[in-house]
C-alpha cells in the first residue's frame, strides 16, 4: 500500500511542476502584455503577439503533416478562436486601467460563471454547493469593488477597467466550457496552431484601421510575451493530460502570487487588503466547486497529444 502511495505521489509530481511552471509563463506574459498594451494599445499589443504566435504555431504544427480536421472540429476551432480574441482584448484592454493582482483576482470568477454555462450548454446540473460557491464568487468581487472605491482610486477609467475585465471572465467561463469539448477532439499542438491562426486572422481584418508598426524597442517584449504564452499553453496542456484535475485544479491560484510580485517589481503596484480579502472569498468558491467535482479531468485524459 505504502509503494502504490509513494508511486502515485511521484506520478503526480512532475504534472503538478509542469502546471505550476505553465501559470508562471501566463503570469508573466500577462505581466509583458500589460506593459505592451499600456505603450501601445491593447489592440496593437495582441495584434503583433499573434503575429509572432501564427509563426511559431507553425513551425511546431506544420512538420506534423497531421490530416485537416473535420468540419465539427473545425467549426469548435473558430468558435473558441472568436470567443479567445474578444476575451484577450477586453482582458488586457482592462488590465491596462487596472493593478495586476486586481486583474487576475477578478478574472478568478470565471470557473464559477462557467458552472452555469456548463448547465446551459452542456445540460449540467446546477446544486447547492455550487449556488453558494457563486454567492462567495460575487462576494468576493463586491469586496474587491468596496476596496477600490473606498481609497479613491476608481475613476472612470479604473472602473470601465473593472467592466471589461468582467467582461473577459464571462468569455474565458465560456472558453472553459470549448475547452473541455476541444481537448476531445484535438491535441495541444494543434489546439495552439488553429488558435494562433483564427486570433490572428480576425486581429488582421482590424489591421488596416488600427495596426502600427511598434517601436524597435519593444520587439523583444512582444517577442517575450509570445514565448510566455505557448510555453504556458503546452505545459498545462501536457501537465492536465498526465494528472487529474482534483490534484492540479488549486494551482490555478498561485498565479495571483506571481500577479501580486510582477505587479509590485514592474508597475510598483501595492497589495491592497480588499484584494486579498476579495480573492480569498473567489477562491473558496471555485476551491468548494472543485472538491465536489473531482472528475473533472477526466474528458482531457484520452485527448490526443
Amino acid at each position: 500500500m505504502n509503494g502504490e502511495q509513494g508511486d502515485t505521489a511521484t506520478t503526480i509530481v512532475i504534472p503538478v511542476a509542469m502546471v505550476l511552471a505553465g501559470l508562471a509563463a501566463y503570469s508573466a506574459m500577462d505581466a509583458v502584455m500589460k506593459g505592451l498594451s499600456i505603450a501601445l494599445g491593447a489592440y496593437n499589443a495582441l495584434f503583433w503577439r499573434y503575429a509572432g504566435g501564427v509563426i511559431i504555431a507553425s513551425l511546431l504544427y506544420l512538420p506534423r503533416r497531421t490530416p485537416w480536421p473535420a468540419k465539427q472540429v473545425r467549426r469548435l476551432f473558430l468558435i473558441r478562436g472568436v470567443v479567445t480574441a474578444i476575451m484577450a482584448f477586453a482582458f488586457f484592454w482592462g488590465l491596462a486601467r487596472t493593478p495586476l493582482a486586481e486583474g487576475i483576482a477578478l478574472s478568478f470568477i470565471a470557473p464559477l460563471i462557467a458552472l452555469y454555462l456548463a448547465a446551459v450548454l452542456l445540460g449540467e446540473r446546477i446544486g447547492k454547493i455550487a449556488i453558494i460557491a457563486s454567492l462567495l464568487g460575487l462576494a468576493g468581487v463586491a469586496v474587491i469593488l468596496a476596496g477600490k472605491m473606498g481609497d479613491g482610486r476608481f475613476d472612470r477609467d479604473a472602473m470601465f477597467g473593472v467592466a471589461a475585465i468582467l467582461f473577459s471572465a464571462v468569455l474565458y467561463a465560456w472558453n472553459l466550457i470549448l475547452q473541455r469539448q476541444q481537448a476531445l477532439v484535438a491535441g495541444p499542438v494543434a489546439i495552439l496552431f488553429f488558435q494562433n491562426i483564427i486570433v490572428f486572422a480576425i486581429f488582421a481584418c482590424f489591421a488596416p484601421f488600427l495596426a502600427a508598426p511598434p517601436p524597435a524597442d519593444l520587439w523583444p517584449e512582444i517577442a517575450l510575451s509570445t514565448l510566455f504564452a505557448i510555453a504556458a499553453l503546452l505545459l498545462i496542456s501536457w501537465g492536465y493530460a498526465r494528472a487529474e484535475a482534483q490534484h492540479l485544479v488549486s494551482l490555478e491560484y498561485s498565479a495571483f502570487l506571481w500577479a501580486a510580485l510582477f505587479g509590485w517589481y514592474f508597475f510598483a503596484e501595492s497589495l491592497t487588503f480588499a484584494t486579498l480579502a476579495g480573492t480569498i472569498l473567489i477562491v473558496s468558491g471555485c476551491l468548494l466547486v472543485a472538491w465536489r467535482r473531482p472528475k473533472k479531468a477526466e474528458l482531457i485524459e484520452g485527448a490526443p497529444l
